[in-house]
């Protein structure tokens, strides 16, 4: 509202407070002021309801900020090394190899590893699976500011170099940021690097240098456009997050066995 509206607005008001002063008795003068009151009272608690709402929504989308990512340790050890855009995990002679394609923003992301790393990790450890990572950066818009889906991914891969990725992984996805929030920035995840024993000055050039970001970017390009990672969702057909692959099949992993009926049939 400009100023020349303002003022002709307050006049209009003032030209109303004194026809209501001048009026007839019989009006209720009493009855005016109650109705004032009450406007004002209404008007105030919508206000304090709308500024807690702009608080609270702030609040919460900036919870990350200053704060540690928390560590979190894997129940087994072994093996993981990067592969161009792909960290692989466990054995090559595994019976089993999985491709896990993943969005460290991705909430049902969180629930997949929440439900089944223990699984993953047992299984991995004792030679039976080996899984290929692909860290995606399919919500990087969905961040505020955006960018932590592709910051992430590339961490990830930083991580994977300096022989942490296991670690990693598993923290970020159990400190997961609320989609629509802050993410984790890149100082807080060089941070964490250092928490889980990370000590070479190249994983931070890596992490604040987006080593691997243009690499990551042709990979989910790619994986976009494979033709057996494409799914249907809500009537359309296309690629999303978490995809799970065995060969040139995807899989749903629905119940809490399926992973060891999949070591079954080999």
């Amino acid at each position: 509202m400009g100023g020349a509206e303002r003022n002709a607005r307050k006049k209009r008001q003032a030209q109303t407070t004194g026809r209501r002063a001048s009026a007839p008795v019989s009006r209720g003068p009493s009855v005016d002021r109650k109705t004032v009151i009450i406007g004002v009272v209404v008007v105030v608690l919508l206000a304090g309801a709308v500024l807690g709402g702009i608080i609270y929504t702030n609040s919460q989308k900036n919870e990350t900020e200053g704060q540690s990512i928390q560590t979190a340790a894997p129940q087994a050890t072994y093996s993981a090394r990067r592969d161009g855009a792909v960290v692989v995990v466990g054995e090559d002679s595994a019976e089993v190899t999985l491709d896990v394609y993943e969005d460290f923003l991705c909430p049902a992301c969180r629930s997949f590893e929440d439900s089944y790393h223990e699984d993953i990790e047992k299984y991995v450890a004792d030679g039976t699976v080996r899984v290929r990572y692909h860290m995606l950066p399919m919500l990087n818009d969905r961040s505020d500011p955006p960018g932590y889906s592709m910051d992430s991914a590339n961490a990830g891969l930083c991580a994977a170099d300096a022989g942490k990725f296991p670690e990693f992984h598993l923290s970020l996805y159990q400190a997961q940021p609320a989609e629509g929030s802050r993410g984790w920035d890149n100082q807080q995840l060089v941070e964490l690097g250092k928490d889980l024993g990370i000590t070479s000055s190249t994983f931070k050039s890596c992490v604040d240098g987006d080593e691997y970001d243009d690499l990551i970017q042709t990979h989910f390009d790619e994986v976009r456009e494979t033709s057996y990672l494409q799914q249907d969702f809500n009537g359309q057909r296309g690629f999303g997050t978490p995809t799970i692959a065995v060969g040139e099949k995807v899989v749903e992993p629905s119940g809490p066995n399926w992973l060891d009926e999949l070591v079954r049939a080999g």
